[in-house]
């Protein structure tokens, strides 16, 4: 999530989720997948139309937890898979009635205040990170990987405008004692003396989870695979909460929702075709009461678009964004 805060009361709203539920028109009955579960705000509304299944998947396991309820009260209308949103292609979902598929990029206020997963820059301690799944840890990151890779995360995952003064001082540091994420937050702060709006360690913690969790391909062969399992006029509809991942699902969205201009004495370019309308040529953002009831969900943007056509070619959107997928196999 683009902004972390500290909150008292644990419980979590599924952001813009009425605004959501107008437009995937869940009244109607069908099958709908959600692919990132948490802690069920999503799949509860939708479930709570008796006509209406729901399959969820999740990569945390701790998500298991609040599965398994709704697995008891709605019998037969509710599946749930531990998995990863990219590999939804190998979980064998029917498209039959299939009307919609639901990404929220966030992460839930109860992800965000556990300290094991280290999410926050609140943590005391190891620096993690993970969330189900995974092949290694923000520690490792920090502790091994060279200076020009770390420069490279912050810079293009995080925007960080002081990722090489970062760098070089967490290389400085680490070479005397293990850095651990108290430290990290420390170093980061010495960085940047300015006073910022938003906390100075914001950008670095993002760039590390979306590194550590492999956020920026799970997205894109996420949409990709969805794409696929959808049927014709099926809906796709992602919430997003940073620029970079925005970009990426905005790209996706626009690029294939209208034919690409070419010159009239060339022949036309293959696959040169519209497969998705756009139901919201603009980001749909919170209402001023939604901020202030759930002040995280200030950065969340839901874009949405339906399928018109089928399309087995996407090579141009990876190759749009493959500078970022080799940043996340720096770590590798």
């Amino acid at each position: 999530m683009n902004d972390t805060i500290k909150l008292e009361n644990e419980k979590h709203f599924p952001v813009l989720l009425e605004k959501l539920i107008s437009i995937i028109s869940p009244l109607y009955g069908g099958t709908f997948v959600d692919c990132t579960f948490g802690q069920g705000g999503y799949s509860k509304k939708i479930l709570s139309n008796k006509n209406n299944k729901v399959v969820a998947l999740d990569r945390d396991p701790e998500t298991l937890i609040e599965a398994k309820k709704l697995i008891k009260n709605f019998k037969g209308r509710f599946r749930f898979e531990n998995e990863k949103f990219s590999n939804i292609n190998e979980l064998k979902i029917s498209n039959q009635n299939l009307r919609a598929i639901i990404f929220d990029l966030g992460y839930s206020i109860h992800q965000i205040n556990d300290s094991r997963k280290g999410l926050s820059f609140y943590s005391k301690g190891k620096l993690n990170m993970r969330l189900g799944k995974n092949f290694f840890s923000a520690d490792d990151v920090i502790n091994k990987m060279s200076y020009e890779n770390l420069n490279k995360v912050f810079k293009f995952f995080g925007d960080e405008q002081k990722s090489k003064i970062i760098a070089k001082n967490i290389i400085k540091q680490r070479s005397k004692k293990k850095i651990l994420s108290e430290d990290l937050v420390n170093i980061i702060e010495r960085a940047k003396k300015k006073h910022s709006k938003i906390n100075k360690s914001t950008k670095v913690f993002q760039s590390l989870r979306i590194l550590v969790n492999n956020e920026i391909s799970q997205l894109i062969f996420g949409l990709i695979n969805s794409f696929k399992l959808l049927p014709v006029g099926g809906i796709l509809a992602v919430v997003t909460f940073h620029s970079l991942e925005d970009k990426i699902v905005k790209f996706f969205f626009k690029n294939y929702s209208e034919k690409k201009k070419t010159s009239r004495y060339l022949p036309e370019l293959k696959d040169n075709k519209k497969i998705f309308k756009l139901i919201n040529k603009k980001p749909i953002t919170p209402s001023s009461k939604e901020i202030i009831l759930n002040p995280p969900s200030r950065s969340a943007k839901l874009r949405c678009a339906q399928k018109i056509e089928n399309c087995n070619n996407f090579d141009e959107f990876v190759k749009k964004f493959e500078y970022l997928i080799k940043i996340e196999e720096l770590a590798d």
